[in-house]
């Protein structure tokens, strides 16, 4: 057994509603025929998998829904050897579907706390719904800053909500103890990465796109910006065109600081561990390098810094 698979690890980037598999989401909605659900777990781009993702959170109705997912998640964290991370759960959504935040939130934070995973939570808001959506999310996290809540971050479609739009959420959210991150560089190219980094983000959600900016990668290098690198999800919705064509290696060589992390693994259907065999079979990282990115978790997280 190769050493790395004795890590402990940490996942920085990790969604809540992105962990439900489809046994889950049957198990939730038990009248769903499996053909349904197959279906909408197949996906080629990132817009198939952005209904993918809007299909399954559209079943999360209640706080038990949502306490059941953190469940499985948290347990499956646990037989990983994960014992920290900050999951990331999309408030923006529960804002757009009209539910109470507090019942929900309330909710995970209580499956939280049993586990044996030290958690912290990041509230994200959608950012092609815009800065006003965006400062509704900013506003529940600093609610919570002495409870459970860590960070302030953005995801969606980089290309209808540009990082612009939200200079005075961001300001809102550090003055007020949180701390920032950002998806950028998933779909849209370097500028985007400039864009959040302009905005105060501390980590950048995927970054991969950085690659084409040598500027960039040395200042993600001097800087000490790390990318928080998610290979499967990248490869599901396209942002590369194949596991090969992946620059997570490139990245590495250019002294980026990189985490491994897994984004969606229900919908992807990985696993933390998963991802690390990737780099180790598919980019040839020694054990050594993933003994590094491995601790490269626990030198990013926000609750160490």
């Amino acid at each position: 057994m190769a050493g790395y698979h004795e890590l402990r690890l940490a996942e920085l980037h990790l969604h809540l509603e992105g962990s439900v598999t489809p046994d889950t989401i049957r198990e939730i909605v038990p009248g769903l025929a499996p053909e349904e659900v197959r279906k909408r777990y197949q996906f080629s781009d990132f817009l198939g998998f952005i209904e993918c993702f809007r299909w399954v959170t559209g079943h999360l109705q209640t706080p038990e829904n949502y306490a059941l997912i953190t469940r499985r998640l948290l347990k499956n964290l646990e037989c990983q050897n994960v014992q920290y991370a900050e999951i990331t759960l999309s408030a923006g959504v529960v804002i757009w579907k009209g539910q109470d935040f507090n019942s929900i939130y309330d909710a995970v934070y209580r499956e939280a706390s049993r586990s044996g995973v030290a958690v912290r939570w990041n509230l994200d808001a959608i950012r092609h719904f815009g800065p006003k959506h965006a400062m509704k999310v900013a506003e529940l996290a600093v609610e919570r800053v002495n409870n459970g809540v860590i960070s302030f971050g953005i995801g969606g479609d980089e290309q209808r909500g540009p990082a612009e739009w939200f200079g005075e959420v961001f300001q809102f959210a550090r003055s007020n103890g949180l701390r920032l991150t950002a998806h950028a560089g998933e779909t849209a190219g370097p500028e985007s990465i400039w864009g959040a980094l302009r905005l105060g983000a501390e980590r950048i959600g995927h970054g991969i796109r950085a690659i084409e900016d040598p500027v960039l990668m040395r200042h993600l290098r001097d800087q000490n910006i790390p990318l928080e690198v998610c290979i499967s999800s990248n490869v599901s919705t396209g942002a590369v065109n194949s596991l090969a064509e992946h620059p997570v290696k490139r990245l590495y060589e250019a002294s980026v600081p990189i985490v491994l992390n897994t984004d969606d693994p229900g919908i992807f259907d990985t696993t933390l561990r998963r991802e690390y065999d990737l780099a180790a079979e598919a980019f040839g990282f020694s054990d050594q390098e993933l003994r590094g990115i491995a601790e490269n978790g626990f030198k990013y997280a926000f609750a160490a810094g």
